[in-house]
């Protein structure tokens, strides 16, 4: 499992104001939380912050938090970032604590490896969930769940118990989901071709 180093400082003002007094010195305020912390407000630097979660493991990665605060040496993920919908840029950043001996939810991305059988005979192949929720202890948190696709032809389907977990993973669900599937062109589109090229014919006849 991804492992970095992160550093935040204490923001002692807290509320709106405080979010917004640090936005405009160019930090990004946040909070922390979990068990054996006191939920605390913080600031980071937003590149710090960027390159910390920029890896495959991205908001799974396990970072320990430094700086002067009571969240010095917590070890964290990043639960939830808000993002700016012009700039782009992240607005507020909220660190969970963890206990590393703890199995714990994760989402993790899905990867659709090689190309279907059902692709190479036109087909498309769609990957329906793009995250998996895994249960686990953080540092057996898998960068993504890889599927093999190859052997799919059109109107195969993946679903969550075909899924093989990496060791140490469990994929918690109730329903026995779709995750990938390959689908065929739709027999409209083939019509419609047909029909345009009749009435082709019959115009050039009638000239």
């Amino acid at each position: 499992m991804a492992q970095a180093e992160l550093n935040v400082a204490l923001r002692e003002r807290v509320g709106k104001g405080g979010a917004r007094s640090a936005r405009r010195n160019g930090l990004v305020p946040g909070v922390v939380y979990g068990p054996g912390i006191e939920p605390c407000t913080v600031n980071v630097e937003p590149k710090a912050l960027q390159e910390a979660i920029s890896g495959e493991a991205g908001w799974n990665t396990l970072l320990t938090l430094k700086g002067d605060g009571p969240f010095d040496g917590v070890l964290a993920v990043v639960k939830d970032i808000q993002v700016d919908a012009i700039r782009r840029d992240a607005t507020h950043v909220d660190f969970q604590a963890i206990d590393s001996n703890k199995m714990l939810s994760f989402m993790v991305p899905v990867n659709a490896v090689g190309k279907s059988a059902g692709e190479k005979a036109g087909g498309n192949l769609q990957v329906i969930r793009k995250e998996l929720e895994v249960v686990c202890l953080p540092a057996n948190v898998p960068g993504h769940i890889d599927i093999d696709v190859e052997a799919l032809e059109i109107g195969d389907v993946v679903h969550i118990d075909d899924v093989t977990a990496p060791e140490g993973v469990e994929l918690p669900h109730d329903v026995n989901f779709t995750v990938i599937t390959v689908v065929g062109h739709k027999p409209s589109d083939d019509v419609e071709g047909e029909e345009g090229e009749e009435t082709e014919e019959v115009a050039e006849g009638e000239e």
